[in-house]
């Protein structure tokens, strides 16, 4: 399923801008989760509606009409097995919405989610700390099983956090001047120091008050206190403020509400006062930005730092409710609204379009929020069928031994293995208890501390890998392995996705990653020194610094349109997966400006040779020379004049092209990255033309099994040692 599907433009409810939410679900699409999220554009007239009629069918009977004032709506109660029909009606218009349809079967699981006022009785029902689970228990009450699997981590926390105390500087404004907002690598470092400092000072806050709950030692509680005052007394129009560094301030703001929560009955009443007076000061300023422009990611839902500033307002809003009158609205507002949709970036099967770096960091913000959120409101968002597809997605695209991250910014950035298996431990399937017993990491001691003993992943009885492919349309995304279950497997990652080049993808469409025991084989060029960097905007982004076409000197797709970069987008058109043999097609066509009319690209693993097939074939309706680019972080030896190879410490790559048109490689030079090495090239067409194919074959660990190509009368067979694929004319 898309969340970004193609717009069809012929109902209200179907925006042409690339940026609006889409019709949601549609297109007899089977749901991942029962009951499932309802969205669509809002109407646009001289007078905006106030509310919106939702009329659900089965089998041409009514099931369900509903009214409601916003044009995002998540039932709270499941759908037997059917398919359905629903359409929408503005109270100011006369004009129904395109009917659309969808599926519940078996597939669809089970996610409920009351209504405001039941989770808002839920959370007052439960006295503070609201945060902890309700096995929580002090370390002289725990079980010798909760001490054999956790009196480690106990151990390591309070060690760090008793040395932390002297080598963490407390925040002080007065080290942090406020000053220009305009984006530089200067600002960034300086940014990059108030986020270091902050976030020592919030994880002592939180380590502290959670280890005085755990032993009730002095020492935890006066570090605690003195953490807490030093947050609570910094500036929020401050160089910490929303407006100047969003990250920092939802940081305090969350970590002085955790704090209170976990603190409650030691803090006196005065420094409570102070802490809620700081956390309602920084919420205020996020919250009214939240619900400007009548509640504008309601309409406008992808914007990375705001999508998340929803949920610590409603993990906030959760620890808070009954201390700060205003947070009754705050709940109100966000609760809902963040659990029906935790992250945009992709539908409801899970995975993340902005790239695997990006991530990790949504899995980060997954440990700080959905603890708390879960358990005060009773609902368990690790348990919503997007959170398990989520999980899907790192065994595929980060799987144990992984060297790296793929796709989008921040892919050159190091793995957070502690947050990922955190994440993981969460998830109560086969596949995640397969990831966490082979990630060679323990995770962080604070999340473990608070977490339900035993952990979800421990109920499982069955560890297993998850399949050697896999597929996630809504992201256009596919995994291929030659065993995912082995370390030192080969993997070929692929992507054609619908999210264009937009806030932290890149233009990347078609373009391939290849990894084997261990070692990047096929790379991502550059780095990220701040967000849309001259450096970032001319190569990091940019198709050249990928493994994709471009044309005419490294032309490549539309990077540069802001909001519109959505609709620069490719889409994976076919997928399938045998014992010998997986498949994928994409199609980049839109991603790239005129002249180019045609993108498409078939890539073949050959799982029982470990050999990568690619074939490209592009169109333009005027001559151009194109290129296949391709990038690794060790230098090409050219071997003859359509073929090189690099070689990764203890694992090659022999790249060669089929072509017999005099396609020929040529080494091509980027910007340094410093610290690391980085070469360039590219197969190059002899001569522009408006056609171009294609051909190369990829070989892992240079075997140079034998290739042939024969013609028969539908198409060719290409044949790698003994196995065969058929390729088109």
């Amino acid at each position: 399923m898309s969340v970004i599907a193609s717009p069809s433009w012929a109902d209200w409810a179907d925006s042409q801008y690339a940026e609006v939410i889409r019709p949601l679900p549609a297109n007899l699409e089977v749901q991942a989760q029962n009951p499932p999220a309802f969205s669509w554009a809002k109407f646009i007239s001289r007078t905006p509606p106030t509310s919106y009629k939702l009329e659900i069918t089965k089998g041409g009977v009514v099931y369900q009409t509903i009214t409601t004032p916003w044009n995002v709506y998540l039932p709270s109660k499941q759908f037997p097995a059917g398919t359905y029909t629903w359409r929408v009606l503005p109270n100011t218009g006369t004009e129904w919405s395109t009917p659309r349809s969808f599926v519940i079967s078996a597939a669809s699981k089970v996610f409920e989610v009351p209504e405001n006022d039941a989770l808002r009785a839920a959370v007052l029902a439960k006295p503070h700390p609201r945060m902890l689970p309700a096995d929580f228990k002090p370390v002289k009450s725990w079980s010798p099983e909760l001490v054999n699997a956790r009196g480690t981590a106990l151990a390591l926390l309070k060690k760090d956090t008793l040395a932390q105390a002297t080598t963490f500087v407390l925040a002080n404004d007065a080290s942090w001047p406020v000053t220009s907002t305009t984006p530089s690598a200067a600002r960034q470092l300086y940014i990059n120091d108030i986020t270091r400092v902050i976030g020592q000072n919030v994880r002592q806050l939180e380590a502290s008050a959670l280890l005085f709950r755990l032993t009730g030692e002095a020492v935890y509680l006066n570090e605690a206190l003195r953490r807490g005052d030093a947050l609570a007394a910094l500036n929020p129009s401050g160089m910490t403020s929303y407006v100047n560094h969003d990250i920092a301030t939802r940081s305090i703001m969350v970590s002085l509400a955790k704090g209170a929560d976990i603190l409650n009955g030691d803090l006196d009443a005065t420094r409570k006062a102070n802490w809620m007076a700081s956390v309602k000061a920084r919420v205020t300023p996020m919250y009214t930005d939240l619900i400007s422009n009548n509640y504008r990611l309601d309409e406008r839902p992808f914007d990375s730092h705001s999508t998340v500033a929803v949920g610590y307002v409603a993990a906030i809003a959760s620890l808070t409710l009954g201390d700060i009158p205003e947070a009754q609205t705050w709940f109100d507002f966000s609760i809902r609204r963040y659990i029906n949709s935790v992250m945009v970036w992709s539908g409801p099967e899970g995975g993340f379009g902005n790239g695997t770096a990006y991530g990790m960091f949504a899995a980060d913000y997954a440990m700080q929020l959905w603890q708390p959120i879960g358990a005060a409101t009773g609902v368990d968002i690790y348990k919503k069928p997007w959170s398990t597809g989520f999980a899907n997605y790192f065994a595929q695209f980060l799987p144990p031994g992984a060297p790296g991250n793929t796709f989008g910014d921040a892919h050159e950035e190091y793995l957070y293995l502690p947050q990922l298996k955190a994440y993981m431990s969460r998830i109560a399937t086969p596949a995640a208890a397969w990831y966490v017993q082979n990630v060679k990491t323990s995770e962080s001691p604070i999340t473990l501390l608070q977490a339900p003993f035993p952990l979800p992943v421990d109920t499982v009885a069955i560890a297993a890998p998850p399949p050697n492919a896999a597929v996630f349309p809504s992201i256009g995304w596919v995994a291929m392995h030659s065993n995912l279950a082995d370390r030192a497997r080969t993997s070929v990652f692929f992507k054609s996705s619908p999210y264009g080049s937009y806030n932290h993808s890149h233009g990347d469409q078609n373009s391939l990653v290849i990894d084997s025991g261990g070692r990047r084989l096929l790379t991502e060029a550059g780095y990220q020194d701040y967000y849309y960097s001259p450096l970032g905007v001319s190569w990091y982004r940019q198709t050249k610094s990928h493994n994709a076409i471009t044309y005419g000197g490294g032309i490549g797709q539309v990077t540069t349109e802001g909001s519109n970069n959505l609709k620069y987008k490719g889409k994976i058109t076919a997928f399938s997966t045998t014992a010998a043999v997986d498949y994928a097609e994409g199609d980049a066509t839109l991603a790239y400006s005129q002249p180019i009319t045609s993108a498409i690209r078939k890539v073949w693993y050959l799982r029982n040779q470990d050999v990568v097939v690619v074939l490209d074939k592009m169109a333009s309706s005027t001559a151009q020379t194109f290129e296949w680019n391709m990038h690794a972080v060790a230098p090409y030896t050219q071997e003859t004049a359509s073929s090189v190879k690099v070689t990764n410490v203890d694992r090659s790559l022999c790249i060669r092209s089929l072509s017999t048109d005099g396609t020929r490689w040529e080494r091509r030079t980027g910007p340094a990255n410093p610290g690391k090495v980085e070469d360039h090239g590219v197969f190059i067409k002899p001569a522009a033309a408006t056609s171009a194919e294609f051909l190369v074959v990829l070989d892992v660990n240079c075997k140079r099994a034998p290739v042939s190509i024969s013609n028969t009368s539908s198409g060719r067979v290409l044949k790698v040692g003994t196995t065969s694929i058929t390729l088109p004319k």
